[in-house]
């Protein structure tokens, strides 16, 4: 019997939400393809109660509706698609091409340091006298 009971007690905690509430509540933020598919709905609504019916099925209020339909008329909801943040300036786009002409330049270097290197290897293996720059007679 107290088995039993034990168990319920234990269903019982294990089904209640947890009571404790966050300091700072998780804003919520929906992507314009929520938004639009929400609005779609709501204007297909014909019937009284089927826009209440999808706003708490959502866990909206009517003020998302308006703020939303608003946004689309003015075609905010279309460029919401787009990147964030500030656009590229002339000069950030010069100095990203300039960083990866910088990166290119460096791979090659590395590269042909790697075949001076080799080419160094194989001229000693060979016997072939190596020229440097001391004694090129430029000097």
């Amino acid at each position: 019997m107290k088995k039993e009971e034990s168990e319920m007690q234990t269903m019982r905690t294990e089904q209640r939400p947890d009571p404790e509430v966050d300091a700072m509540p998780k804003r919520r933020r929906f992507t314009a393809k929520y938004k639009l598919r929400v609005l779609q709905e709501v204007d297909k609504a014909r019937e009284a109660g089927q826009i209440g019916s999808v706003l708490r099925r959502e866990g909206l209020f009517s003020s998302h509706l308006t703020t939303w339909r608003a946004q689309r008329d003015s075609g905010a909801l279309t460029a919401l698609g787009q990147k964030r943040g500030r656009k590229a300036k002339p000069l950030d786009l010069e100095k990203e091409q300039l960083q990866k002409e910088n990166a290119r330049l460096r791979r090659e270097v590395q590269q042909l340091r790697a075949i001076n290197e080799i080419q160094k290897k194989v001229s000693e293996l060979l016997g072939i006298p190596q020229e440097t720059p001391e004694s090129d007679g430029n000097g």
